[in-house]
């Protein structure tokens, strides 16, 4: 068998940062860091392979595994003089997950592992401080029995509040090593009375059930709903990370922090990050206590009386500096670092790539390429194009005067109005329902990762700049407000009350992430502009990029915005969003109930300016770039009311039978209206319709071309076709059309025709239709459903339990299936090209906006993209990505 046990420490390791995938991201990173001379406590990776192997078999080890992790705990032994289990010089531990992709706060960690009745004496001897001993086996045991023995993590709590009180103090760091002494008997009871088992004094048992702990969290249920959030695989698995403790509750010249080497919030070039003096590195993500600033430039900015890092300890900031210095250039990132100073001696426990904000990443980017640490290339790739989502939405008006509920940390930029909400299951049901909601906390955990999806911005009143809401809102891209200490939240009541002001589940707020403040009531905003380091990163990824980018917009202001955003046409206009209109709703049923073809004309001759006029407006907004005008798609009983009632009211506006109009809905009406009497199938049973679209494209194009001074050159897309006979059919009328429309105004024009390849049977036979038609656009949302045979509608019901069970990977609907969907493009872009080599090819469907499907279209070599207007920057960049590869 392979190895499974990794080491590192003193200077050297057995494995490197390109190992990731096997030793996950931290090990990878602590190896590096090792191997880079830097303080890094030693230890071992049990790497993702075990993982999988855990899952596979029972959970149950490699029978190799123990012989190895023996042999690394000697090997750490013999670098600390400490021996694990050794009741004089006993060797702790941390245990912590690490996978490939940093997932935070999603899986557990066990730290001082290895404490016992017996070992806490000598660790307090060694130390010569009792406190610290026993307040470290009073974290063991909370920890471990939450972790690894399932008791509630308030159960806990619960008891060191009683305590606290009981003594009169607010901290933890109040409490003597008596207390702490006392407070330890208690927690032992709370195990043995919650979990049924006493707590496990052999240091072995221990280490063998945190590994256990940490491999089981990669199935808890946060950690699932995260990897489905963020389209990680279940089948990667986590390592597992072994290292010698280091101590930063060891007195006041003792501390521990995390920190970023610029500012993840704003990308400005400054260390930014916290610290608390005598802690241990849970207390400064958990927010029970305030976090003081790692600089004196912080500490003054924020207005904080408590000392910075840099003045408290001023050698081990100094020290850590250098580190910053030296490992943002060894990864030439910005990095997010975790630190351990232990009486005075700084050590290394983290680096990893630093999440940051959109706006951030693009300010990071481009810095670093002025700075020459990267290139215009590396610093396309370094941006995640769906971060640019966060970018294009509104922020709060600066003339607007809201009414200011409280202030606090600005721990995630952003703005989001919303009504207050306690629970994730109640942000999710506002999100299900349509309402913006804000999820108020008094903090984030890891189970409120899908509540914190759903809300769309996050306020709590603990925790700093770099607590789990924090770090989790930026990666998400939400607004987020959190350490608001003066507001006080009653999950009881549902109130939140700050100021002498109380407001109730279902109040209206907004928070300003950017600023830390929260407003009472629903707050004016304003878009954003896009300008500075965006233009500049999109102006390089433009001039990389292979693939021109359109957008997929039935309205004048759709198209608009989506030019601001860089389209550069409109792939897919879909006329019938145009007939729902109140103005238009009667012509188009009065066509629909007509019994004859003159009479139908007779309707549609309503319709045709309407549609000359929707058509003329987007033509002049895209000013010659290309315009792609699908005809009417859905079928005819979506504009036909159903109820008894729909029916009298619109029988009585037409002047109708309302029988009539009841016997025509009936005769309508369809078992599975995707695969019924739609698309093409319209156009050869009412091909008048087709003909009047098309007229009032023509003229259309004649109109805006005459205003613009730029030549419109439409493309008439034919959808849902199968066969070249029926392209072929709907092309006659729609040339024929163009004639009249040529002789009537004496102008002529160029068009195009083609078709949406959205069945099966198009990509298969492309190469015959292609005979007829001059571009093709893939209908990737049609496609998916075809080709799995289920409809995007109803496959809510049973793809979760496809993504949970790891039967797929992601949603197709949401990223390109490439196996199969996939093929089929691939399939039709070869057999169209063989016909007609200059065919156009492009996707229009929900998929054009998702950067892995984008990348497979850089690979069969479409011509573009079309997405809804607020995805077209993210396109570009993605396009710009794959083209690089």
């Amino acid at each position: 068998m392979g190895k499974w046990v990794y080491t590192f420490g003193d200077g050297t390791a057995e494995g490197d940062a390109s190992q990731r995938n096997l030793l996950g991201g931290k090990g990878a990173n602590l190896a590096e860091m090792a191997s880079l001379g830097l303080p890094v406590p030693p230890g071992m990776t049990i790497t993702t392979e075990v993982c999988t192997y855990f899952y596979e078999h029972e959970q149950s080890y490699p029978p190799e595994l123990e012989a190895e992790v023996n042999a690394a705990l000697d090997q750490i032994a013999a670098s600390t003089g400490r021996t694990f289990g050794d009741p004089k010089l006993p060797l702790l531990v941390s245990v912590r997950s690490g996978a490939r992709i940093s997932m935070p706060g999603m899986m557990d960690t066990v730290l001082n592992l290895g404490l016992n009745d017996e070992t806490v004496l000598a660790l307090a001897e060694n130390a010569g401080d009792d406190r610290f001993a026993y307040d470290s086996y009073r974290r063991f045991i909370q920890m471990y029995g939450d972790v690894v023995m399932g008791v509630e993590h308030k159960s806990f709590e619960d008891k060191l509040e009683a305590m606290k009180e009981e003594r009169g103090v607010d901290l933890d760091t109040d409490l003597s090593a008596d207390d702490w002494k006392v407070l330890i008997e208690d927690y032992k009871a709370v195990v043995l009375a919650e979990s049924g088992k006493p707590f496990p004094q052999d240091p072995k048992d221990q280490l063998w059930g945190a590994i256990g702990a940490v491999f089981g969290s990669w199935r808890t249920e946060r950690a699932v709903v995260y990897r489905r959030l963020h389209q990680i695989p279940e089948r990667w698995g986590t390592a597992v990370n072994v290292q010698a403790m280091v101590f930063g509750n060891m007195g006041e010249t003792s501390a521990t922090g995390v920190a970023f080497t610029r500012n993840p919030s704003t990308g400005e070039n400054q260390l930014y990050g916290e610290f608390l003096i005598n802690a241990q590195g849970e207390d400064v993500v958990a927010g029970i206590r305030t976090p003081q600033d790692i600089t004196e430039r912080a500490r003054i900015e924020a207005g904080s009386d408590k000392p910075s890092l840099e003045r408290s300890l001023p050698d081990a900031f100094a020290q850590f500096k250098d580190v910053c210095d030296t490992l943002e250039r060894h990864y030439r990132d910005v990095q997010d670092l975790e630190f351990t100073i232990e009486r005075g001696k700084l050590w290394m426990l983290q680096t990893r790539s630093g999440k940051r904000t959109a706006k951030a990443a693009l300010k990071i980017a481009v810095d670093m390429v002025d700075e020459g640490l990267i290139t215009e290339a590396e610093a396309i790739k370094r941006i995640e194009p769906a971060s640019l989502d966060q970018l294009l939405h509104p922020m709060i008006d600066p003339s607007a005067k809201p009414d200011q509920f409280a202030k606090a940390l600005p721990a995630s930029p952003g703005a989001a109005s919303g009504e207050v909400c306690f629970t994730s299951a109640e942000a999710e049901r506002l999100a299900a329902s349509g309402r913006p909601c804000v999820l108020c906390r008094i903090e984030t955990s890891p189970e409120d990762i899908a509540g914190m999806h759903a809300a769309d911005g996050i306020f709590t009143t603990r925790g700093g700049m770099t607590s789990h809401a924090a770090v989790v809102a930026r990666g998400m891209g939400k607004p987020c407000v959190s350490g608001a200490g003066g507001v006080k939240i009653d999950y009881a009541k549902g109130t939140i009350t700050a100021g002498g002001v109380t407001l109730k589940k279902g109040d209206k707020i907004t928070i300003d992430g950017g600023t830390g403040e929260v407003f009472v009531g629903e707050v004016p905003m304003l878009k954003p502009e896009l300008s500075g380091d965006f233009e500049r990163l999109m102006g390089w990824a433009d001039a990389k990029r292979r693939m021109k980018v359109r957008t997929n917009a039935d309205t004048p202001h759709d198209a608009k915005t989506a030019r601001e955003f860089g389209a550069e046409g409109i792939g897919l206009c879909r006329t019938e969003h145009m007939f729902f209109d109140p103005e238009r709703i009667m012509p188009m049923r009065e066509m629909i109930l007509a019994d004859d073809t003159a009479s139908r004309r007779a309707a549609l001759d309503k319709l045709l300016p309407m549609q000359r006029e929707d058509f003329t407006q987007l033509f002049e907004v895209m000013a010659g770039l290309p315009v792609t005008i699908r005809l009417l798609d859905p079928p005819l009983h979506e504009f036909i009311p159903h109820t008894d009632k729909e029916i009298e009211e619109v029988a009585k506006a037409l002047g109708a039978d309302p029988e009539k109009l009841k016997n025509r809905a009936s005769a309508l009406a369809e078992f599975n209206p995707m695969l019924g009497h739609r698309g093409v199938r319209l156009a050869i049973t009412y091909p008048e319709i087709a003909e009047m679209q098309s007229r009032a494209i023509f003229e259309a194009a004649i109109a805006a071309a005459q205003k613009t001074g730029a030549p419109v050159v439409p493309e008439v897309m034919v959808p849902l076709v199968g066969l070249k006979s029926e392209l072929e059919f709907v092309k006659k009328r729609i040339d024929a059309t163009a004639r009249a429309v040529s002789e009537e105004t004496g102008q002529t024009f160029t068009y195009q025709v083609g078709t949406m390849v959205e069945l099966p049977r198009a990509a298969l036979n492309a190469d015959k239709i292609a005979e007829e038609a001059e571009f093709f656009s893939f209908g990737t949302n049609d496609l998916t459903q075809t080709t799995f045979g289920i409809s995007r509608d109803d496959a809510g019901v049973f793809l979760g339990s496809y993504l949970k069970e790891s039967i797929i990977d992601v949603d197709p609907f949401v990223s390109l299936d490439t196996e199969g969907v996939g093929e089929l493009i691939k399939i039709g872009a070869e057999k169209g090209r063989q016909v007609r080599p200059d065919i156009k090819l492009g996707i229009c469907g929900e998929h054009g906006g998702d950067p892995n499907s984008i990348k497979f279209c850089e690979t069969v070599n479409l011509d573009y993209v079309s997405c809804s207007p607020f995805r077209v920057p993210i396109a570009r960049l993605a396009a710009a990505q794959a083209a690089l590869g």
